[in-house]
């Protein structure tokens, strides 16, 4: 799936261009890129979120920290901001110091940055025993369906956010964190009922339209242990995903109290209601 959410620069950004590719097409693109970035901009929150994101990249980039270190060697394959992948090291650190069992499960990776930070998070507390499950298309994002409320924008998205099973693969064994790391290529909805996942510590949702968030929560969800973390990439952006995560949340008459990372971030940890 691996979609994470586009920063505006991202939304400038047009798909890449081929000879046979009709100009209309890329006329069409731009006009609905804008149109996403001046409905997005009467938010200011988003306005004020952006500039954050580019003032903790800039610490990031200099800081001694632990996070801003392994910030670093993933910040070239993800478009996850520094809050969310803030969000997704400190969960890891919080579990494997709570002794919280399950493994580390992420759902939309594209590029595979913000699965890569957690791995290396992983090994650099010295913690084996886990493993790092990462699932995708590899072939971009799926179009969203009529159940995402911004389905004309969402459409214009469809095959982007690529990363293929070659190229994270690589990256991971770059790290040296590939021995911990199971790929998993397809849809969620075909790939998850079959995948042997058991308690999961910390599960990552990236997959930005509504059926995508929703297959990984009705699928997922009661895998997740009592005390484990849960991190949504897209409640606060796409409102497919905001609509799937509430949708459920009523359904099993759960209230979590959502940590705001950023604009476009949320976490929570699971409790028993």
């Amino acid at each position: 799936m691996g979609g994470q959410h586009f920063s505006l620069a991202h939304l400038l950004a047009p798909p890449a261009y081929h000879a046979e590719t009709e100009d209309r097409a890329h006329v069409k693109y731009h006009r609905y890129a804008f149109r996403d970035i001046l409905y997005r901009l009467k938010d200011p929150r988003l306005v004020a979120s952006h500039a954050l994101r580019k003032a903790t990249h800039a610490y990031d980039l200099v800081s001694p920290s632990e996070f801003s270190r392994l910030y670093r060697q993933v910040k070239d394959i993800t478009m996850c901001s520094n809050a969310r992948l803030r969000g997704l090291h400190n969960a890891v650190r919080h579990v494997v110091a709570q002794d919280i069992s399950g493994d580390i499960v992420e759902c939309g990776t594209a590029r595979g940055g913000s699965a890569a930070l957690m791995g290396l998070t992983l090994k650099l507390l010295e913690d084996d025993q886990r493993k790092l499950w990462v699932f995708d298309t590899f072939e971009g994002l799926p179009p969203p369906t009529s159940d995402d409320p911004d389905f004309e924008i969402a459409n214009l998205y469809t095959g982007r956010c690529r990363g293929s099973l070659e190229d994270v693969t690589a990256s991971f064994t770059e790290l040296g964190i590939q021995d911990q790391a199971l790929f998993i290529k397809g849809l969620f909805q075909e790939t998850l009922p079959g995948a042997a996942v058991d308690r999961i510590a910390v599960l990552h949702l990236d997959g930005d339209w509504y059926e995508s968030v929703k297959s990984c929560l009705d699928l997922l969800y009661d895998k997740v242990v009592e005390g484990g973390i849960i991190q949504i990439d897209d409640y606060g952006f796409w409102k497919g995903a905001r609509k799937a995560v509430d949708e459920f949340f009523e359904k099993r008459s759960i209230a979590p109290r959502l940590k705001h990372l950023d604009y476009s971030g949320r976490q929570f940890i699971k409790t028993t209601p």
